[in-house]
């Protein structure tokens, strides 16, 4: 059994090695310059449209997804729009910044990972699932905007895109070992790698100067919470997150997902307003279809 000093150097120690795993991701230039460039700037209130445009016209792929994203079906426009600094003040800040992240992260799921268990595909449609689900819930049972929601969403299971690109052996090791009916994920890491994607995606969005409420989610996913507030992202991720894997659209083989019990309290008191969430989500995932597609341009 562990020491009590050994309980309170674990913490300490996941975001140590998290940390430099993130260096080591970073250092390999796997997330474009312009897009962190971009980010930094959403993060700057003085911002202007203009300057947006200017920084975006520098990736020409860049350019085509917002383009196609403002005039696609998904916006129903009367009126095609051909400038960057009209199409960015149509779709709002927080869109941008969620196109531009998964404009920079979507090549990496899309590699393939050393390690036959596991694959990048199906985790990225695990977390669009779960991000499209995370809205939908932030919507529909909060009537709040749902852009936060989403990026959280699709950032939550990140971290394992990290352990895979940076510490492959080691990845390869936990995905071999791993039994989803004896070993929590986060636990089964920690022992092999020194850190879990929890917090490795945490840490990633303070690096990315992404909002609080979004790390704490990511950094919350998989605990069990005496208390949460089922409206938080932390609540919201993990009602997504459980609602995916009743659809068993799975990150990683069996890996089970539970509520903390006051968002089961919570989800039992809506049960007809999440069962029609459910019943809309391949709609709604099918809607959004156009957006992930321009991948393959």
């Amino acid at each position: 059994m562990p020491s009590q000093h050994n309980k309170k150097m674990e913490p300490a120690n996941r975001l140590n090695t998290a940390g430099s795993l993130i260096k080591k991701f970073t250092k390999m230039k796997t997330i474009p310059a312009i897009a962190t460039r971009l980010i930094s700037m959403l993060e700057d209130d003085d911002s202007t449209f203009q300057e947006f445009e200017e920084v975006i016209k520098i990736d020409p792929t860049l350019v085509l997804r917002v383009l196609r994203l403002v005039n696609s079906s998904y916006y129903a426009l009367r009126t095609k729009i051909t400038s960057i600094s009209e199409a960015v003040a149509f779709i709002g800040i927080d869109n941008l910044r969620n196109l531009i992240v998964l404009d920079a992260l979507k090549h990496l799921f899309s590699k393939n990972s050393q390690t036959r268990i596991f694959s990048r595909n199906r985790l990225w449609l695990h977390c669009a699932a779960v991000s499209i689900c995370c809205q939908m819930i932030a919507e529909r049972m909060f009537a709040q905007k749902g852009e936060d929601a989403f990026l959280c969403g699709i950032l939550h299971d990140f971290g394992l895109i990290v352990e895979d690109q940076v510490v492959p052996y080691k990845f390869q090791d936990f995905c071999h070992t791993y039994i989803p009916e004896k070993h929590l994920i986060t636990d089964h890491e920690f022992s092999i790698m020194g850190t879990d994607h929890q917090t490795i995606g945490y840490l990633l969005t303070k690096d990315w100067g992404l909002s609080r409420e979004i790390g704490q989610g990511i950094k919350l996913h998989h605990k069990s919470l005496d208390k949460v507030d089922p409206k938080s992202l932390s609540g919201i991720l993990q009602i997504a997150e459980y609602l995916i894997f009743r659809l068993k659209l799975f990150a990683f083989p069996e890996v089970k997902a539970s509520l903390s019990p006051p968002l089961l309290i919570h989800m039992k008191d809506n049960i007809r307003e999440y069962r029609a969430i459910v019943d809309d989500l391949p709609d709604e995932i099918q809607r959004a279809q156009e957006i992930y597609a321009m991948e393959k341009d």
